[in-house]
């Protein structure tokens, strides 16, 4: 069922280093983006698919990884993940799309928790340093979002938002991921009534 996927789809940071992800389940992956909807159809919104070890330290050395954790740095080694898409916008084909990369990284995710894997979108990215890594002509392409992927190994606890302001997700002593959430009531600002 759909929710029981939106539901084990989090953001998760830390995963089971020693369990790889291979090239043909990076691409099964991808081909989920491949085939979702496209402003204009015109499928501007390229993949790097990022799965050996040394690539897999060059990528991680150029993400910020929780912006409410300030004290984390984010996942020690052993604990990263064991690959990464990059969505790439081809700039000759349309610039910035960012609704694009969201449904394309938000379908890559929940196919990727189906297989048994989880991740997490990361926008903090250091993008001259990763382009000039990987080799990225800036001219042909602009670096949108980076997904993350391994085996969790992160427990994440969604509950609900107990004040206005309470919306930071934070980790308890037990390494617990705690993700507040807004009540459907708070979200939904107009629902037209019912008529026969």
């Amino acid at each position: 069922m759909l929710k029981d996927l939106v539901l084990k789809n989090r953001s998760y940071r830390r995963f089971d280093e020693s369990h790889t992800i291979s090239h043909e389940e990076l691409l099964k992956i991808a081909s989920l983006g491949r085939i979702v909807p496209s402003t204009a159809n015109s499928q501007a919104i390229k993949f790097m698919l990022i799965n050996s070890p040394q690539q897999n330290e060059t990528v991680f050395n150029t993400l910020g990884w929780a912006g409410k954790l300030k004290d984390w740095d984010g996942p020690k080694k052993g604990e990263r993940p064991t690959a990464y898409i990059i969505l790439l916008c081809d700039l000759s084909l349309a610039k910035n799309k960012p609704i694009d990369d969201g449904i394309i990284a938000q379908t890559m995710l929940l196919g990727a928790v189906e297989m048994g894997y989880g991740g997490c979108m990361l926008g903090n990215i250091k993008r001259t340093e990763l382009a000039q890594s990987l080799e990225i002509d800036p001219t042909l392409y602009q670096i949108d979002l980076v997904i993350a992927l391994g085996k969790p190994i992160e427990k994440v606890v969604l509950e609900n938002v107990t004040s206005a302001h309470d919306i930071d997700y934070y980790r308890d002593e037990n390494e617990v991921h705690h993700v507040p959430k807004r009540s459907l009531d708070e979200l939904i600002i107009y629902s037209s009534p019912i008529t026969n």
